[in-house]
């Protein structure tokens, strides 16, 4: 997220294009994880009962996992971008940073060539990603609640729509709804649940948003039926 073009209504469709959900609109990895999770709901019992597919080259995964395996068994290069450790990659970023960079696969494993230094206005903006990213892991690896919450006060998007009050709420509202899979934050849950007692419920502000889709029922993805524009 960047916080420099949705700042006004009027203006966000020059900034966004809603032929895809990755382009701009208002929610759209919720409505395509909403739809996916619906559609696989739906179809999966039918899977189970069918005949396993038959796995061809027609219907070989566009997904790096089986060029990567094939790669490394018979030698025969494949190029893609790749998700790893920076190391020294990209020179002007931290070394334990993930960084995703051009690198090839063969008989010998993974190849990542060095990049050099990003532009320093990228490099700015990655940065800043890297930061929020730093002091979530160290809150969730420590159990500290007020790094978390440093954290999410620090992450463009949640600094752009709430204020901190409302931040701390939202996180003390995670941690509760999340509490059996957060065991390290035990004693904080405990807390977060006596402060949202003794407060006033902040709430979600209300928007429609100025580029949202509808989420699409099942009948509408297989009939292959493009969202509409929530008015």
């Amino acid at each position: 997220y960047v916080p420099w073009y949705r700042k006004r209504p009027r203006e966000i469709r020059k900034w966004i294009d809603l032929s895809s959900w990755i382009n701009g609109e208002t929610g759209g990895y919720l409505r395509v994880c909403t739809e996916g999770r619906h559609g696989f709901e739906t179809d999966y019992p039918t899977w189970l009962e069918a005949d396993p597919p038959a796995f061809t080259p027609e219907t070989r995964s566009g997904e790096h996992g089986s060029h990567i395996i094939e790669a490394i068994e018979t030698g025969r290069i494949y190029r893609g971008y790749f998700n790893v450790v920076n190391r020294g990659i990209i020179g002007n970023l931290p070394a334990d940073c993930i960084v995703e960079a051009p690198g090839y696969v063969d008989g010998n494993g993974l190849n990542m060539p060095l990049v050099g230094d990003l532009p320093l206005a990228c490099a700015a903006t990655c940065h800043a990603s890297i930061q929020v990213q730093r002091m979530a892991v160290e809150a969730a690896v420590h159990g500290d609640v007020t790094l978390l919450k440093q954290a999410v006060l620090h992450d463009p998007l949640t600094a752009a729509v709430c204020n901190p009050p409302e931040i701390w709420q939202m996180v003390d509202e995670m941690l509760v709804a999340q509490a059996k899979w957060l065991p390290q934050y035990t004693g904080a849950v405990a807390k977060a649940r006596k402060r949202l007692r003794a407060s006033r419920p902040l709430g979600t502000q209300s928007t429609k948003g100025a580029a949202r889709l509808k989420t699409r029922s099942v009948a509408e993805m297989k009939r292959g039926a493009k969202g509409k524009r929530v008015q």
